[in-house]
């Protein structure tokens, strides 16, 4: 990448950066950020890591100003649908005797079990929820959180069987049976994927779908009711059914070579997304929160060459100037991740970004702290068109192995329609904190 370039890049992004304080008393700081947003239906607001405290706090800050400015009325986020139903009920203020009503945030949280728990149990997603329930208290405009992802096989079919024993017993008993497919493994997602890929078991997928399409023609029949609760809980339920029949697919596909379960697990994403606008009304707006992987258009990075797609792809395909997508990225500083899946999470030194990567871009500009609104810029858009390195932790980090472990070629003029760069970094604080994460790992890795 030449020199020439890469200086003239500098230069536009110092004159097009606007530089940020994030002093809380400072509301107006991202105006320019809320007026580039306009009447945008669905704001996508990603993260380059899932463990970086900046990230959470600066999406709850702007995502806090949509709600109260703009009306947007839900959070649909990277998590589990019935993890987090439970804490939408905690904000909204839904009760009932067959629930546990949980007393604040933390409480209401303790449904993110699965590992990375942390990546909603923290002190900023505490922080946001009791804003968001103190906000929706008396207010006539409620804005709701919920799950997008298929993870939680098991967890969304109990969900469907306690709602249908409620209101259905007999076709609780119907969907008990059907269920009952996945008994044998102990709700070990991966070990059913495995046995019924290979022939090992039989497939669930007959079962699964037969007891979706038994439940809409129920929730057929709930559309016509006034209550608003019930149709809530209705839609609830058909949500965790069809989780249920792409969640089975999806750990079948893990063990397959000939279709991506990436594509599967976004598409669903951007479906669930799809459902939740139709069953908020045609005047809903929608704050998503993802990682930057899911939420910066695929086709403007290498996951096309591979034939994968992502939920910023359809969520501009389907949507196109109704959608919005914010993208975060930082130079150095310390991430809250595992070194392997399911391990206690650690805080981790995060290495300066690499020559040839847009954090370095970044860092070189000397400006700690920045929005860039691309969509807008024609002259910065053109100067970061150059495919560039760029940085993506999730759940895990590897610094022995970064560059291939975590960084893939982009093209964020055509990823973001904007960016938010931080260039140094904390790590998220967990509810419960490992005694690996307060360790001395973070302070003993070199830069």
């Amino acid at each position: 990448m030449g020199g020439t370039s890469t200086n003239h890049a500098i230069e536009q992004v110092r004159r097009a950066a606007i530089p940020l304080s994030f002093n809380q008393a400072e509301s107006d700081e991202y105006d320019p950020l809320i007026k580039a947003i306009g009447d945008a239906r669905i704001v996508l607001i990603g993260e380059a890591s899932h463990g970086t405290h900046e990230f959470y706090r600066e999406r709850a800050r702007i995502t806090r100003r949509l709600i109260a400015e703009l009306g947007f009325s839900a959070v649909a986020a990277e998590a589990d649908w019935p993890d987090a139903y439970r804490l939408n009920r905690y904000l909204l203020g839904q009760t009932d005797p067959s629930w546990k009503t949980d007393n604040d945030a933390e409480e209401a949280l303790r449904g993110f079990q699965r590992f990375p728990s942390w990546m909603w149990r923290n002190e900023d997603v505490v922080g946001f929820s009791e804003w968001l329930r103190n906000h929706n208290r008396g207010n006539r405009h409620c804005a709701g959180f919920y799950g997008l992802d298929l993870y939680s096989l098991y967890t969304s079919a109990q969900a469907v069987l306690t709602y249908l024993y409620r209101n259905d017993p007999e076709a609780a008993r119907r969907a008990r049976l059907r269920y009952g497919c996945f008994e044998e493994f102990e709700e070990d997602s991966q070990a059913y994927g495995y046995a019924a890929n290979f022939g090992l078991t039989e497939s669930c997928e007959s079962a699964v779908i037969e007891q979706l399409l038994d439940l809409q023609r129920k929730n057929s029949e709930i559309a016509t009711w006034h209550a608003p609760h019930d149709r809530s809980e209705a839609f609830s339920a058909e949500q965790n059914a069809l989780l249920v029949r792409d969640a089975e697919r999806y750990y079948r596909m893990m063990f397959e070579r000939n279709e991506s379960s990436w594509n599967l697990r976004d598409t669903h994403m951007a479906d669930t997304l799809d459902a939740l606008l139709r069953f908020l009304g045609p005047s809903a707006r929608v704050v998503v929160w993802a990682h930057n992987s899911h939420l910066g258009d695929a086709q403007a990075t290498q996951m096309s060459r591979r034939g994968e797609l992502n939920l910023g792809q359809l969520v501009r395909e389907r949507h196109g100037s109704q959608c919005f997508n914010l993208g975060f990225t930082t130079h150095t500083g310390e991430v809250t991740a595992a070194t392997n899946w399911d391990e206690p999470a650690q805080r981790k030194r995060v290495r300066p970004s690499l020559q040839g990567s847009y954090e370095r871009l970044f860092h070189e500009t000397q400006l700690d702290n920045f929005l860039l609104r691309l969509r807008s810029q024609s002259s910065l858009r053109e100067a970061l068109s150059e495919s560039r390195l760029e940085r993506a932790i999730g759940v895990i980090y590897r610094p022995e192995t970064e560059r291939m472990s975590h960084y893939f070629l982009a093209n964020m003029s055509n990823q973001f329609d904007a960016v938010v760069h931080i260039d140094q970094t904390h790590a998220l604080v967990p509810l419960e904190p490992s005694e690996a994460w307060h360790g001395e790992e973070a302070a003993s890795l070199v830069n």
